[in-house]
């Protein structure tokens, strides 16, 4: 592997903010959209004050950056123009069916085109496989690896094209798939561009160990999702609940250790989700508490674990 001191880029995922209409809406059920308060320009402000080095963006993300055409090629590289002009680079992040959010779907070619457009150093999916009931111990199972080998089909109708672009694919552990999942449809694909996306939490969703996941994962990581949620046991059952870094359950210092013993990367994306208080909490006071946990997550990440270039 890599130089085990080496230093990592640090960017954001936009879902991070997500009661502020950034990456992908969810809490309110299926399409029920937060509205933009911020628009992606802005938010790259607040990037470059944090010292960040990147951002992973979604479709939502570029609704704020045109009234008419967020997605032509003349618009993208303007934001593409923004974000070098920022210090700043650029990964996508698209989905095939999201669960709550359809703004983010995109097929691969359509996802492999916004990417090109915008200068991405990297494309990112989720595969969004409908598990079956019981999913406890459900790896590989016989409904779950039809969906995949589709999977499989559409990244290799797009083969030619991601060659063509030179763009590295990450495939997440998305809440919907195991990490030997995730790591039979890389190696079926078979390509140096395509590897992994980590996320250090969502293989709880599948009652899968987050630190095994990491370890199988690692080695063919091109991206990773740096979470650290909290473990809550109450009487409406167990919960993992977002929180700022070094505030979860999760041990930041072991994950990131993994991360630089077990893969190239150079860089790490960090994400947090938190949830609402309760479903009466105005959405106003889940803002408040979502910003404060994102920039308490920025000083941990940055001043404790030393991560980012920028404060270099």
């Amino acid at each position: 592997m890599n130089n085990k001191n080496r230093p990592f880029r640090l960017g954001m995922h936009t879902y991070t903010l997500h009661f502020f209409g950034f990456g992908e809406s969810w809490g309110f059920g299926k399409d029920y959209f937060f509205e933009q308060t911020m628009s992606l320009y802005e938010l790259m402000d607040k990037a470059v004050e944090w010292e960040l080095d990147g951002l992973q963006i979604t479709k939502v993300d570029l609704l704020t950056t045109s009234k008419e055409e967020p997605f032509s090629e003349n618009n993208l590289k303007k934001v593409a123009k923004a974000a070098k002009d920022h210090g700043l680079f650029l990964e996508f992040n698209a989905s095939f069916q999201a669960g709550s959010d359809s703004r983010v779907n995109c097929v691969p070619k359509e996802a492999l085109e916004i990417g090109h457009n915008l200068g991405a150093e990297l494309v990112k999916f989720s595969l969004d496989i409908l598990r079956p009931k019981e999913f406890y111990g459900s790896c590989m199972h016989p409904h779950v690896m039809r969906q995949m080998a589709d999977r499989y089909d559409e990244f290799m109708k797009v083969m030619p094209l991601i060659e063509e672009y030179g763009m590295q694919i990450a495939i997440e552990n998305h809440t919907d798939t195991f990490a030997d999942e995730i790591l039979w449809l890389v190696d079926k694909l078979n390509h140096p561009l395509i590897g992994t996306c980590v996320d250090t939490m969502n293989s709880l969703q599948v009652i899968e160990n987050p630190y095994y996941a990491m370890e199988r994962m690692l080695p063919k990581a091109y991206c990773c999702h740096f979470s650290d949620d909290k473990i809550v046991v109450d009487p409406l059952g167990v919960h993992d609940i977002g929180a700022a870094h070094g505030q979860g359950s999760m041990d930041c210092p072991k994950m990131l250790s993994q991360i630089r013993e077990n893969s190239c990367m150079d860089k790490i994306i960090f994400e947090n989700e938190i949830a609402f208080k309760s479903m009466e909490e105005p959405i106003e006071e889940a803002r408040v508490r979502e910003m404060q946990a994102c920039e308490e997550s920025v000083r941990y990440l940055r001043d404790v674990l030393k991560l980012g270039v920028r404060n270099r």
